[in-house]
């Protein structure tokens, strides 16, 4: 059954690449306005749409994907919002991207929160982990560990206020596969301050270590009590900060062959979400 597009105002003219509802333009196709966020893929407009419904400003679907869609396009419809069948090609130049899944929402983003003592404290008398990244600069590697991190249920991420770290774009979005919908995501002024905080609050702070820290992670704890778990991964490139690894309880390092030095962060992040928190 063919999807009837919404009966609301939406001009574009031939030649023109603005979409525009009503008499307003809401930035070019090839790059979304600032105060916007572009979900591709159905897992991830699906995920925003049960959680946050009212963020979706407009949708674009293929005719196949448009299918799946009814309610979304009934509660758009409802809200007087633009929702749409587009051509393959219109698809990719809405996205930037080809990698579109057939479906692109362009949502309101969510602002990110500032974690503080006080909030530390907070999620270590409820006995919640915390996933702390030290400049991740790649929003893929971004976006995978946030699809991790939802896979086993750790509550909430916090990222630094660093020009060098990766913030859920769009394309962290994409690759997360709609993970950051089940996610906080925070961001701390000092990465130092906030692993201090957390282990004032009660947190066994575990870095995560080329070399040098202890292998049996999980096993570390054994006829110990079982304090909450933050453990904070590296940049890419260099690692934990010499600062920060300082300002941890404890070092963790997964062995391997030798053979080559380290594993991509992304797949150490889902070796040690395993081991640390979700064998509890």
């Amino acid at each position: 059954m063919k999807v009837a597009p919404a009966p609301v105002p939406v001009a574009a003219k031939p030649g023109k690449s603005v979409e525009r509802v009503g008499d307003e333009p809401r930035g070019s196709r090839s790059g979304p306005a600032r105060d916007e966020l572009k979900l591709c893929g159905l897992a991830a407009v699906r995920a925003r749409f049960a959680r946050d419904p009212a963020s979706i400003q407009r949708l674009f679907f293929d005719y196949g994907t448009g299918k799946q869609i009814g309610v979304m396009c009934k509660v758009l419809a409802q809200a007087k919002k633009v929702y749409r069948c587009v051509e393959a090609p219109e698809l990719e130049k809405i996205a930037g991207s080809i990698h579109h899944g057939g479906i692109v929402a362009v949502c309101s983003p969510t602002a990110l929160r500032l974690a503080t003592k006080e909030e530390c404290a907070k999620w270590a008398r409820r006995g919640e982990a915390v996933l702390v990244l030290d400049r991740i600069g790649n929003a893929h590697n971004l976006g995978a560990i946030a699809r991790t991190a939802a896979f086993f249920g750790v509550p909430r991420i916090v990222i630094p206020d660093d020009a060098t770290a990766a913030k859920p774009t769009d394309a962290a979005h994409r690759v997360a596969e709609g993970g950051f919908e089940h996610l906080e995501v925070w961001q701390t002024k000092s990465l130092v301050e906030l692993a201090r905080d957390l282990a004032t609050a009660g947190y066994e702070v575990v870095g995560a270590a080329t070399r040098g820290g202890r292998a049996d992670a999980a096993r570390a704890q054994q006829g110990k009590e079982r304090k909450p778990v933050a453990l904070i991964l590296g940049n890419e490139e260099h690692g934990l900060a010499p600062e920060v690894t300082a300002a941890c309880t404890r070092l963790v390092t997964i062995p391997g062959s030798g053979k080559v030095e380290s594993l991509n962060v992304s797949v150490a992040a889902a070796v040690l979400m395993w081991e640390l928190l979700g064998r509890r």
